[in-house]
This record gives structure tokens, sequence and C-alpha cells, in this order.
């Protein structure tokens, strides 16, 4: 059965979704950017039935600000209560819960990475938000400057089209823009301090942690250019992280093979518990 509960944080109240099962493994999907707890074109309210046929309950929220819920905005940066408020309630609206894991995708995930606190007993993150902004935009509203990863991968892709020699050849692409951009993406971006902030974290993190990418997603590219520095060389070495990725460039795994993976996954992390 699916439920609409209420959540405190702070003075404000938030709205969640509760999809209910009989197991003790729950999953706790936090919204990334100004996402409403629904997910683009519905993913997560279908992701949550999905998981629940599997036996596991799930609970769904709006930060403050977004959505149904009540406050201001202040970004995922400031989403630490939030998280908090949402395993509270999960553990109070479902009492024979035992473990909640976590999962989040783009600055979601980030938020999940920094703030978990010692409160969760696992975290899915799905191409986690390494990029800083200067200026007040959302991460979700608009598009970020491509990474030097990202760089590489589309001239990679310009390279390997016969097309593009042809094009060359004809005059059809300017050379020295072709030189300058190719000079571009041989450069490395340093790590963001967003980046090595939640390496820290998960450095020393004591819970299982599943990393997701979308391979050719700008954003997953762009924390791949953070996870092969060295500032992340002890996460890759930790016991407790494993990193996968699937062929897609869809950011929230909205094509069919992405969204069966990305269940695919979910479901490894956090067990079957005698569902459909």
């Amino acid at each position: 059965m699916r439920r609409m509960i209420i959540l405190e944080c702070a003075d404000d109240k938030l709205t969640g979704t509760l999809d209910e099962a009989a197991g003790e493994t729950g999953l706790l999907i936090v919204s990334g950017g100004n996402e409403i707890r629904s997910g683009a074109h519905s993913g997560q309210a279908q992701c949550a039935a999905q998981i629940a046929a599997y036996g596991h309950p799930v609970l769904r929220y709006d930060r403050r600000g977004i959505g149904d819920s009540e406050g201001v905005n202040g970004g995922f940066l400031s989403s630490a209560a939030d998280i908090a408020a949402a395993i509270a309630a999960f553990r109070r609206e479902v009492p024979a819960v035992r473990r909640i894991i976590a999962f989040g995708n783009c600055d979601a995930a980030a938020a999940l990475a920094l703030y978990h606190d010692g409160q969760l007993d696992g975290l899915i993150l799905a191409n986690p938000w390494v990029i800083e902004r200067q200026d007040d935009d959302d991460v979700m509203d608009s598009p970020a400057p491509p990474s030097a990863a990202a760089i590489r991968a589309r001239y990679w892709e310009r390279i390997k089209n016969p097309r593009s020699l042809i094009d060359l050849f004809t005059g059809k692409i300017d050379l020295k823009k072709l030189l300058g951009g190719l000079a571009k993406a041989t450069q490395k971006d340093a790590p963001s301090g967003l980046a090595i902030q939640m390496a820290a974290q998960l450095s020393v993190i004591n819970v299982p942690v599943r990393l997701l990418l979308a391979k050719r997603d700008t954003t997953a590219m762009a924390f791949m250019g953070a996870w092969n520095s060295d500032v992340f060389a002890a996460v890759r070495g930790h016991p407790n992280i494993c990193l996968s990725s699937t062929d897609s460039a869809s950011h929230s795994f909205a094509d069919d093979a992405a969204k069966t993976w990305l269940l695919e996954q979910i479901l490894q992390e956090i067990g079957s518990e005698g569902g459909t």
C-alpha cells in the first residue's frame, strides 16, 4: 500500500510518500536538484513501487521548499536536516525496519555522501555531483560547463567518426578550433572542494557504498575525473566501496536498459526479501 506521511524538520513540515512492504530492509530515496519526490517522468515513484514489490518498504520525500513541503529551499548543501528527518520518520512509521539503505542521484548522491552521519546502513550513490558553481544556480536547473573528461569523450567520438575526417578536409570543421579543443581536452580537472569533501567522508565510511554511473552522462564523467585523481586514492581502495557503470548517456537512467540495470543494482545492494 502507498500512503502519504508528514516529516518534521525543524519548524517545517515535509511531505513524504511511503510504499509499504513487510521487509526489514528499507530504501530511502533522496531526490536530486529541485525534483519532487516522484522524480523525473515519475521514475522514482515507479522505482519505489518495484522495490516494494520485492518486499522492501520505500520512503520518498520533498525536501524543504520543494513540492508539497514547507520551508525555504537552501539547496543540497543545506539538506542534512532534511535527510535526518526522513530517516527518523522512516523508523517511526515502519518500526519493523532494521536497516535503511539510501539512494540518491546527482547532488542527492553528494548530499548523502556528506551527511549520512552514521544514521544509515548503506548508500547507493548514482552519478555523484562534484562540480562547484560560481553562482547560486541549482545543479539541476542549468547545465554545468563540460569537464575535461566530458570534452575528451566528445572529441574521441568525433575522431572515431569517418565523417569528421571528410568534414575536416573539406573545411567544414575549423582546424584552429579543433586544435584548441584538443588542447583543452588533454588538461586534467583539479578536484573541486566538493570532491575533496566527498572523498574525505567516503574514505572513513563504515557501511557499504555502491557507486553507479551512466558512462556517457557528463556528470558521471566529471565524477570519474575526480575518482581517478589522487584525492580519491583511499576511496578507490576502500573495502566497503564498489563502483559499477552502464553504457548510457541518461543522467536519470531513463532508457529501458539503464532503468533495468539500476533496479538490479539497487536490489543487489538491499537484497530480496521474498517479493515478486
